[in-house]
């Protein structure tokens, strides 16, 4: 078992305390009580794990728009939360339904939460559902447009975070897993070399992993699903009249639907998996290829709503399907948080901003970063979250050796970064390895590290 030095979390008395990264952006608590022999010790156990969660739209009135250069509102962005406790310490996941998010904004969110909900900044964790519809957030100074943006977006968080406190309870954790096929590889080779479309002979993993927690009762009070795939359905689809709407996009579709089936207080959560080379399978404005291998882009408008209606309804019931399949279980193994967190130090390269394939590419060294690693155990589940975009090789190869029945694999950590491609992608020059920052090999030393800390915490 690889030793936990003073890099990274250590136990003490039991316990594990855990070291911020990313400028103490994440960080989280970790408890796992002994517990006594004995009916009363069980029973008194249950309460020792609690959840919360609420959500709230982000308000965007007309008065707002056009931002960003979008210039209507098809459907809410919404904020949603998550609180989970175990003992005296709480910790807090924040995922919004935007394509990024800017440290500016991660402060002020990070600052309502830690007052309205008494966790510490550090315990609070930020991630988006990398939605490509959704107005970046900008820094405030930028315009007021923005500054009215972040202001909404943090109102929001208010509402939400609220929510989850109100509905703070002793609770159970479950995880399932199922399928779906609304994801497809997108790259594809052309004439001119390997560019973005529907490459059904590429990787892509369909599995969808839902994780349940439920109040004593049994009954549900969040459900995350965890799935690869960008929320790109209608990006830069412009309608009929020339409008360009804001949209949660596949993530938020799929959240609806699940609240839509449970109904009430519960709140559906979209973990956003290895997105690099995943798209959906139908998009609005899309990349065709014809039999020479030439390519185009083509636009469906406004008869792209349906494209999105019907993938975003399909992954939403096979979350419920699967989450009604789950059955939730107490302690010792639900009560069980423990938080790890470490970092690995890869090659860089300057970033390119592609617009169209190419046979040759330079990839200039720059140096070396710093990579966060972030993994959270909650019972015989894990999510391990990065924030550049992963592709589907290194998440399938991350659970494949993963120790843990469950392992949810997560991208666009804290705001995101661009993609850390694999190293086939490099060999082909993909918009994945052009639009990275990463050097070639960076995605396998990640996914190692990975492994030794996952094989560290099982132990």
């Amino acid at each position: 078992m690889t030793p936990i030095n003073e890099d990274r979390t250590v136990r003490q008395d039991g316990q594990l305390y855990r070291r911020s990264f990313l400028n103490g952006s994440i960080a989280a608590t970790v408890a796992a009580a002994s517990l006594a022999s004995g009916t009363g010790a069980a029973q008194a156990a249950q309460a020792s794990l609690k959840a919360g969660a609420g959500r709230a739209a982000i308000g965007i009135p007309s008065s707002l728009l056009p931002l960003d250069g979008f210039t209507t509102v098809h459907d809410d962005l919404h904020v949603r939360v998550l609180l989970v406790e175990s003992g005296s310490r709480r910790i807090a996941l924040v995922v919004l339904d935007l394509t990024s998010i800017s440290a500016e904004a991660i402060a002020r969110i990070r600052a309502v939460v830690s007052k309205a909900a008494g966790v510490a900044p550090d315990d609070i964790v930020v991630t988006v559902t990398h939605t490509f519809s959704a107005p970046h957030v900008q820094a405030s100074s930028s315009s007021a447009g923005a500054a009215q943006y972040v202001q909404n977006i943090t109102a929001a968080t208010s509402t939400a975070v609220a929510a989850a406190v109100t509905s703070l309870q002793p609770a159970r954790v479950g995880y399932g897993t199922g399928k779906c096929d609304v994801n497809v590889n997108r790259d594809v080779r052309t004439a001119d070399g390997w560019w973005l479309g529907t490459g059904e002979a590429g990787t892509s993993d369909k599995s969808i992993g839902v994780t349940r927690f439920d109040d004593l009762n049994g009954e549900p009070i969040a459900v995350l699903m965890n799935y690869s795939v960008q929320s790109s359905v209608m990006m830069e689809s412009v309608m009929a009249n020339g409008d360009l709407p804001i949209s949660a996009d596949l993530a938020g579709a799929a959240a609806n639907h699940l609240e839509k089936q449970y109904g009430g207080d519960v709140v559906g959560f979209f973990l956003v998996g290895s997105c690099g080379d995943q798209s959906p399978a139908f998009r609005s404005k899309r990349y065709t290829i014809d039999k020479d291998g030439q390519w185009s882009q083509a636009d469906a408008k406004d008869a792209g709503w349906i494209l999105l209606t019907v993938q975003g309804e399909r992954l939403g019931t096979e979350a419920v399907r699967v989450s009604e399949t789950i059955k939730t279980s107490g302690p010792p193994a639900g009560a069980t948080l423990r938080l790890l967190t470490d970092t690995v130090t890869v090659d860089t390269v300057t970033m390119g901003h592609p617009t169209a394939p190419t046979t040759s590419y330079d990839f200039t060294p720059t140096g070396t970063a710093d990579v966060p690693i972030w993994i959270l155990q909650v019972g015989d589940g894990v999510f391990v979250g990065v924030a550049p975009e992963l592709s589907t090789d290194t998440a399938l190869g991350i659970k494949k050796h993963s120790p843990f029945p469950h392992t949810a694999v997560m991208s666009m950590l804290e705001g995101g970064a661009k993609n850390m491609a694999e190293a086939q992608s490099y060999a082909r020059i993909t918009y994945e390895a052009m639009d990275s920052s990463y050097a070639q090999g960076a995605a396998e030393t990640v996914a190692a590290k990975i492994g030794d800390l996952l094989r560290s915490l099982r132990g």
